[in-house]
């Protein structure tokens, strides 16, 4: 099954590099313009990973990344810039990004971070199906 990656940048050029690397992986891309756009679109598609750019006219990839983590917490989203500062860095870590990069991106390390959240969304799905089995009331299944 295809995986689908959100990239969310306001920058024509980066947009395309990565779709154009992505889809010849074998994801399925999408891509918004805007904080506003990449949350409509987020809740449309419900995507596996969301590439965030930081700095964005309008509403910043902050904003988006507490936006996305209200409308899904387990959602993997991967921050990305070219002009963030550690402690920028830190801070949408903290608020639940899977992992920061700086632009100019390496795409061996794009593919790396996308595949490791990939991971750690599978197993928070596999945890979660585990919690359920274990609370699942036993007098229920008679």
């Amino acid at each position: 099954m295809e995986k689908k990656v959100l990239i969310v940048d306001d920058e024509e050029r980066v947009v395309q590099s990565i779709a154009g690397v992505l889809e010849d992986e074998a994801f399925r891309v999408t891509t918004a313009r805007s904080g506003e756009e990449a949350i409509r679109i987020f809740q449309q598609e419900f995507p596996d990973v969301t590439l965030l750019d930081i700095w964005m006219p309008g509403m910043d990839g902050i904003e988006v990344l507490k936006r996305l983590k209200w409308i899904s917490p387990d959602c993997q989203v991967i921050m990305i810039s070219g002009h963030a500062t550690i402690s920028t860095a830190m801070a949408s870590v903290k608020l639940g990004a899977f992992d920061f990069i700086e632009k100019p991106l390496s795409l061996d390390v794009l593919l790396m971070t996308i595949r490791r959240a990939l991971d750690r969304q599978k197993e928070l799905l596999t945890l979660q199906q585990s919690e359920e089995i274990v609370s699942e009331d036993p007098s229920k299944t008679k």
